[in-house]
């Protein structure tokens, strides 16, 4: 079984990107056959600008860009697609979202004909979510963050590509001495990615 890590963090020594390579550890710590891959947008320098390119290939004037195409490939060639990523004003990060922007496309992720009902084409696809937050889990539910993530993120991009969304959780309170929980949990993730049947939570994760 092969996992695509797709991370979204400028800082090699952030705690999204030692989340990550902690699920990435799980998935070897659980059977040596499994496999992964960790996409570092940052480090790939991935440009998630919406281009005419994009366009065209959104209105079937063309193909995707060479750069969408390799990343579809990556995800197709995935039994599971995990997203890691700090919260930035209550979502993900401008170049996560560009990179779905981009890849999740019609044509791949859903076919959009006119006059016609929407198809979802992903529905092969099972993704793992894991949202990093400095605020405590009180803020987010009193100010309905949590729902509005979940509405925007797991049902509004995921469920609308037809993609089942196995695990979407949110490690908070990082910025008060949690790391190592979070760490953890991480660890929790990677052994069960494969067959998640519950949660692998730090103690103050939403």
């Amino acid at each position: 079984m092969h996992a695509l890590i797709v991370l979204a963090h400028p800082d090699s020594g952030s705690l999204s990107h030692g989340v990550a390579v902690q699920i990435a550890a799980g998935i070897l710590a659980f059977d040596g056959a499994n496999s992964f891959d960790i996409a570092d947008l940052t480090d790939e320098a991935f440009d998630p600008r919406f281009s005419e390119a994009d366009i065209a290939a959104h209105r079937r004037k063309a193909a995707p860009p060479a750069d969408v195409a390799a990343e579809q490939a990556r995800i197709d060639r995935a039994d599971a697609l995990v997203l890691v990523y700090p919260v930035y004003w209550w979502s993900m990060p401008a170049l996560m979202k560009g990179w779905i922007d981009r890849v999740f496309a019609n044509g791949w992720a859903y076919d959009d004909v006119p006059g016609s009902k929407v198809v979802k084409k992903l529905g092969h696809l099972r993704v793992h979510l894991v949202g990093i937050g400095g605020a405590d889990v009180s803020t987010y539910e009193r100010h309905g963050y949590l729902n509005a993530m979940r509405t925007q993120i797991d049902h509004g991009i995921f469920d609308y590509c037809g993609a089942h969304v196995v695990m979407s959780e949110l490690f908070l309170d990082s910025d008060a001495g949690n790391a190592a929980a979070h760490i953890e949990a991480a660890s929790c993730i990677g052994r069960n990615i494969f067959n998640f049947q519950g949660r692998c939570t730090a103690s103050s994760a939403a």
